[in-house]
C-alpha cells in the first residue's frame, strides 16, 4: 500500500511539475493578421472581391415638387409627391421619411446633447446666437400627407424621422406613391449656424438663400443596416436613395437661381441678353462668361419684385436636391471638357463676394472635374455650380462655399486658398457621396476622408504650390500624438468622435496619402482606387467594400494597414536603437571575420575589405509601417532604402539588419521626408542629435 501511495504521489508530483510549467495561451494579437473577424461576411450583394454582387439591389425614390420660397417672412411651402420602388428582396410594412429641419423644431433634442459653460467673454455674434432675444420656432410644419386619391395615409413622428405606416406591407417588386404638404421657417444661417438657410444685407434688404433638406426625404433600406434611420443631430450627415425630381420652384421674379437638374424653360427666366450670354458660355473653355453682371445684379438688388417667376428643373438619377436664389447674384459659366463631353462649371455670388469669386470660383469648379474624373470616373452630370454661401456645404451638382475679400477689394492669400480649398472640396462631394453613395450617417470618412485626399491632387493641379494643410503626414503628427483619451479611431461614427475635423477628414486623407506615396505607388494605388469608384458609382459601398477592392484590384494585403490606420489609434514612432560597426578580414582558408569596431573609425582599404552595419531599429509605437532609411556616406553622398511594414511581422518591438557597403556611413535617418506621420524624430538619427533646451520643453510638453 505504501508502495503504492509513493508512487501516486511521484505521478502527481511530475504531473503537476509539468503543468506549472506549462504557458497560458493568447488570441492573435499579430498585427498582420487577417481582417475577417471585422469585416462583414461578403455575399451575393457584397462580394469578397469588394465588387457589388449578382444579387446587389438598391430602392429607387422620384419626387415631384412645387416650392414656394417667400422671401417677406423668409418661409419655405412645399408640396411633393414621392413615388417608392421596393427593388429588395424584402416585404416592408412600413416607410421612413427624413424630416432634417426638426433639429431645429421647438422640441429638439439637439441642444440636450451637448455640454456647456458659461464663456466669461463672448462676442457680440457669439452672445446673439448662444441666447437669442426670441426663439426661433424652426421644424418641418407638416400639414398633410395623403395617398394619391387625398384621403390620410397614417404617419407617426419621432424627432427628426417620420413612419409611414402603409395600408398594406409593399411587396418586392411594388411601388408605393404618397403626398406631403408642409412649410416652414428658414433660419438665418450667419446668425444661427447650419447647412443651408439665408444671409441677410441690412444695406440693400435683400436675402441671399441658399435651400437644401428643404423637404421630407426617404431614407435608405439596404441589406446592410435595414432602415437607416439615425436620428439627425447635427453632424453626421445623410444616407439617401438615387431617384429622378421635377422640381418647380417659385421665387420673386428679379431672382436669379441655381439648382440641381437641367432648366427646362430658361427662356421663361432669362433676359435675351443672358441667353446669348449663356450661349456663348456654352462655347467657351479657357475663361468664365459673366451671365449677369456686377452692374445689373447691383442695379437689380435695389428694386424688390413683387412679381413671381417658376423655375422648372428635371434632374435624372441624383440622390439629393439643392437650390440657391437671389436677386444680388452673379452668374458667370465656362465650359469644361470632359473627354469629349461638354460640362459646364458655374458660379453664383454677391457683389460682396466680388473680385475673388470672379477671378477664382468657377476656375476652381472646372479643374476639379477635370482632376476628380481623371483619378475615378468622367462626371456624369450636366453642371456643377459654387455658391457664395458663406460656408462648406454639398448637393448634386451644387454647392455652398465661403470666402470674401476685404470692402476695398483686396484679399490675402490666405482668404485665396481657403475658398479655392473649400470650392475644390465641396464640388469634389459629387464624387464622394453623391454619385459614390457611402452612408454619412454611418461613416463620416468615408466620403470626407476620401473626398479629401482627392482634394489635394486637384488643389496641386490647381496651383502646384498650393498651401496644402490637411493630408500630408506630418500635418497629422500633432493630432496622433495627442491625448489618447480625447482620440477615436477613423471607424468611429462621426457623432460620436472628439476632434472631427482631424477624424473624419485629415487622418483618413493621410492614410490614403501614405498609401499611394509610400506604401503601394501611383500606379497601384490609382488602378485600385479608381476600380473601387467605378464598381460603387451610383451605388451604396460600405468600408468592407472600399478594403476589399483596394486589395483586389492591387495584388497587396493591406489588412495590417486598415487595422492600424482605421481601427486603432496607434501611432506610428521608429527609431534606431543602436548600430554596430563591423569590418572583414579574411582568413587563409578564404574564410572571412568578422570583427567588430570598437574605435569607430578604423576602417580596412584593401579591395576584399567592407563596411557592415549591424542596426537595430525600435518601434515605441503601436503602427506596423515601412522603414524608410537614408544612408549618408562620408564622401557626401547619400542612398536611401525602403523595408517593407512586413519586416515587424516576427517582432512588434524591434528588428536588426545588416547593411554592408564599400563606403563608411557618416549618419543614419528614419523617414528623412517625414512620409510615415512618425510621431517622435528625436529617435529617428545615428549618430543620436543632440536635443536643444527647445526639443527638451516640446518633449516634455508633448501630448
Amino acid at each position: 500500500m505504501k508502495k503504492i501511495t509513493s508512487l501516486v504521489f511521484a505521478f502527481l508530483f511530475v504531473t503537476t511539475a509539468i503543468v506549472a510549467q506549462t504557458k497560458q495561451g493568447h488570441t492573435n494579437q499579430n498585427k498582420f493578421r487577417q481582417l475577417k473577424d471585422l469585416l462583414a461576411t461578403p455575399n451575393s450583394q457584397h462580394t469578397a472581391s469588394g465588387a457589388p454582387g449578382k444579387e446587389y439591389t438598391q430602392q429607387k425614390v422620384d419626387y415631384n415638387m412645387d416650392i414656394l420660397l417667400n422671401d417677406d417672412k423668409q418661409q419655405i411651402t412645399g408640396n411633393e409627391t414621392i413615388t417608392y420602388y421596393n427593388n429588395s428582396v424584402d416585404e416592408l410594412p412600413y416607410l421612413w421619411v427624413q424630416l432634417d429641419q426638426n433639429r431645429r423644431a421647438a422640441d429638439s433634442k439637439t441642444p440636450d446633447i451637448s455640454s456647456g459653460k458659461v464663456i466669461k467673454k463672448l462676442s457680440k455674434e457669439g452672445f446673439d446666437r448662444a441666447f437669442p432675444e426670441k426663439s426661433f420656432d424652426g421644424g418641418f410644419k407638416i400639414t398633410s400627407v395623403t395617398n394619391t386619391d387625398g384621403s390620410n395615409l397614417s404617419h407617426t413622428i419621432n424627432q427628426t424621422m417620420m413612419r409611414i405606416n402603409l395600408p398594406k406591407p409593399l411587396a418586392s417588386g411594388e411601388t408605393f406613391k404618397f403626398n406631403i404638404s408642409w412649410w416652414y421657417n428658414i433660419n438665418n444661417h450667419r446668425t444661427q449656424g447650419g447647412r443651408s438657410g439665408y444671409e441677410h444685407f441690412p444695406k440693400d434688404r435683400n436675402n441671399n438663400y441658399v435651400i437644401a433638406q428643404f423637404y421630407p426625404r426617404m431614407c435608405v433600406y439596404d441589406n446592410v443596416e435595414g432602415w437607416q434611420n439615425d436620428q439627425f443631430w447635427g453632424r453626421s450627415e445623410f444616407a439617401l436613395e438615387f431617384g429622378d425630381f421635377n422640381v418647380n420652384i417659385t421665387v420673386p421674379a428679379d431672382h436669379m437661381l441655381g439648382a440641381t437638374g437641367v432648366l427646362q424653360n430658361r427662356k421663361d427666366v432669362f433676359s435675351k441678353t443672358e441667353l446669348k450670354r449663356f450661349e456663348k458660355a456654352r462655347n467657351t473653355f479657357d475663361n468664365p462668361v459673366i451671365i449677369r453682371t456686377q452692374k445689373e445684379a447691383e442695379k437689380i438688388e435695389q428694386g424688390r419684385s413683387k412679381k413671381t417667376k417658376t423655375w422648372k428643373f428635371k434632374a435624372t438619377n441624383v440622390r439629393d436636391y439643392a437650390f440657391a436664389t437671389s436677386r444680388k447674384f452673379i452668374f458667370d459659366a465656362m465650359a469644361v471638357n470632359i473627354n469629349g463631353k461638354t460640362v459646364m462649371a458655374e458660379s453664383l455670388y454677391s457683389k460682396e463676394a466680388n473680385p475673388l469669386y470672379g477671378e477664382h470660383s468657377t476656375r476652381a469648379v472646372a479643374q476639379t472635374l477635370k482632376t476628380y474624373s481623371r483619378y475615378t470616373f468622367d462626371y456624369p452630370y450636366h453642371k456643377a455650380i459654387s455658391v457664395d454661401g458663406q460656408m462648406g456645404m454639398e448637393y448634386p451638382q451644387i454647392c455652398f462655399n465661403p470666402g470674401r475679400p476685404n470692402p476695398d477689394g483686396t484679399y490675402s492669400d490666405r482668404t485665396k486658398y481657403r475658398m479655392i480649398k473649400v470650392t475644390i472640396h465641396e464640388v469634389g462631394h459629387n464624387f464622394f457621396p453623391m454619385i459614390v453613395n457611402s452612408d454619412e450617417r454611418q461613416w463620416t470618412w468615408m466620403d470626407e476622408g476620401l473626398n479629401s485626399y482627392m482634394e489635394m491632387l486637384a488643389e496641386l493641379d490647381y496651383d502646384k504650390n498650393f498651401p496644402i494643410t490637411r493630408g500630408y503626414p506630418k500635418n497629422i503628427v500633432k493630432y496622433m500624438a495627442g491625448d489618447q483619451s480625447k482620440i477615436a479611431p477613423i471607424m468611429s461614427k462621426g457623432d460620436h468622435v472628439y476632434e472631427f475635423g482631424n477624424n473624419a477628414y485629415g487622418k483618413p486623407a493621410t492614410a490614403l496619402w501614405i498609401l499611394r506615396e509610400t506604401i503601394m505607388g501611383h500606379e497601384l494605388f490609382d488602378h485600385a482606387f479608381k476600380t473601387y469608384a467605378k464598381r460603387w458609382k451610383f451605388k451604396h459601398p460600405t468600408p468592407a467594400d472600399f478594403f476589399r477592392s483596394m486589395e483586389d484590384a492591387s495584388a497587396m494585403d493591406l489588412d495590417w494597414f486598415w487595422r492600424g490606420w482605421f481601427y486603432t489609434t496607434d501611432v506610428n514612432d521608429i527609431g534606431i536603437k543602436g548600430v554596430k560597426k563591423f569590418y572583414t578580414s579574411k582568413n587563409k582558408d578564404d574564410s572571412v571575420n568578422f570583427n567588430e569596431d570598437s574605435t569607430n573609425g578604423l576602417s580596412f582599404s584593401n579591395k576584399h575589405n567592407k563596411y557592415h552595419y549591424e542596426i537595430t531599429y525600435n518601434k515605441p509605437g503601436g503602427l506596423v509601417m515601412p522603414i524608410i532609411v537614408e544612408f549618408t556616406y562620408k564622401d557626401g553622398t547619400k542612398e536611401k532604402k525602403t523595408y517593407p511594414a512586413q519586416i515587424w511581422r516576427f517582432n512588434d518591438k524591434e528588428v536588426s539588419k545588416v547593411f554592408s557597403s564599400d563606403k563608411e556611413l557618416k549618419s543614419i535617418t528614419i523617414d528623412p521626408d517625414l512620409e510615415t506621420a512618425d510621431v517622435d524624430t528625436s529617435n529617428n538619427s545615428w549618430p543620436k542629435k543632440t536635443a536643444t533646451k527647445f526639443d527638451k520643453f516640446k518633449n516634455k510638453i508633448k501630448g
